[in-house]
């Protein structure tokens, strides 16, 4: 217990140091077209490295986590609202369950 305070100062200039070398190291306005957009979908790429594996091992089978990923996914390209999105998505994960629980040896992977 006695270092947790230099735990938490070495965790705040880890984060301090992320937010500060960027800013440091483009100063000046970027004007590549790539870099742009490579800057921009950055955020979208890594919410989905971290909700992916999540969601695939949320539930009792794979099976019915990619279907309810399906489901979300679907519904969210045809822009409806998140929360049209997180029922339906729950909706289909609660109906694979049903449906496989009935299948013989109530089948998951």
């Amino acid at each position: 217990m006695h270092n947790v305070y230099l735990y938490i100062l070495v965790m705040a200039g880890t984060t301090y140091l992320i937010r500060l070398i960027p800013l440091l190291l483009a100063k000046k306005e970027i004007k590549s077209p790539f870099i742009k957009s490579f800057l921009f979908y950055v955020p979208y790429v890594c919410l989905a490295a971290m909700t992916f594996p999540a969601i695939l091992f949320s539930t009792a089978s794979v099976i019915s986590a990619l279907a309810g990923f399906a489901t979300a996914v679907f519904l969210a390209y045809r822009g409806k609202s998140l929360l049209t999105v997180a029922v339906f998505a729950c909706i289909a994960v609660f109906i694979t369950e049903r449906i496989l629980a009935f299948l013989p040896g109530g089948f998951s992977l």
